[in-house]
């Protein structure tokens, strides 16, 4: 039986959004920028202690991450949490997030690449809503160059529906209409999630959707092999 999802609050202009770093950590500069950006949206962006913290190939300590993924979670004046970048380290966090229940009070958390752990945790486990969608490094720090300005702003208030996307270079290889409950992320994410507590499961009917980038053919083969197998 497919557990109901809780929708976070669509975002309204002025609304916080608090950036933070679940996983490898973020430059100053691409930081301030991506604030930047966000405050040219419309919306209000603050920025957790620790999103700039260092350690090792981390943004911190696990503990260190888990908490201000907390207290960004907790903030009743925070509507969003977005991260930094990705990298490398948000799977640290599933075990210490577990023992919390989040459900009380369902926000956006809003990543991609590495953050597909967060992601996939929250929608399959907790049954939240979240956007795989755009953050600071690499996308909002470059300003509306650097993702699809459109889009992200119609999800993140709640006017999704009948939203197109057509990204350039969009190859189909087998036309159809499908409609389901999206899950997914990022292939290397997902299969090292299976065989933990936290294995990738999402449930019947799902419109299943997988990315990565820089992997050869022969990796690629053997993701959705694993996948498959799983």
């Amino acid at each position: 039986m497919t557990h109901p999802m809780q929708k976070p609050r669509s975002l309204k202009p002025g609304d916080r959004i608090s950036v933070i770093s679940p996983a490898s950590p973020c430059v100053r500069a691409d930081l301030d920028r991506g604030m930047a950006e966000i405050q040219r949206l419309g919306f209000t962006p603050i920025c957790e202690a620790s999103a700039l913290d260092q350690t090792g190939f981390t943004a911190g300590t696990p503990t260190v991450r888990a908490a201000a993924f907390r207290t960004a979670w907790c903030d009743p004046s925070v509507s969003a949490l977005i991260a930094a970048r990705g990298g490398y380290g948000s799977v640290h966090l599933l075990e210490t997030l577990a023992t919390w229940d989040l459900t009380e009070r369902p926000k956006l958390f809003i990543g991609y690449s590495d953050n597909t752990s967060l992601l996939a945790w929250l929608t399959t486990r907790q049954h939240i809503t979240a956007l795989h969608g755009p953050m600071i490094e690499g996308r909002l720090a470059r300003g509306a160059g650097g993702y699809d300005e459109g889009s992200f702003l119609a999800l993140v208030q709640g006017r999704g529906a009948g939203l197109e996307l057509r990204p350039e270079g969009l190859e189909v290889l087998s036309p159809g209409d499908a409609t389901g409950p999206m899950h997914g992320g990022t292939m290397t994410q997902l299969c090292a999630s299976l065989g933990t507590p936290f294995a990738f499961d999402p449930p019947p009917g799902s419109v299943l959707f997988l990315e990565d980038v820089n992997e050869r053919p022969y990796k690629l083969d053997r993701l959705l092999t694993q996948l498959r197998l799983s």
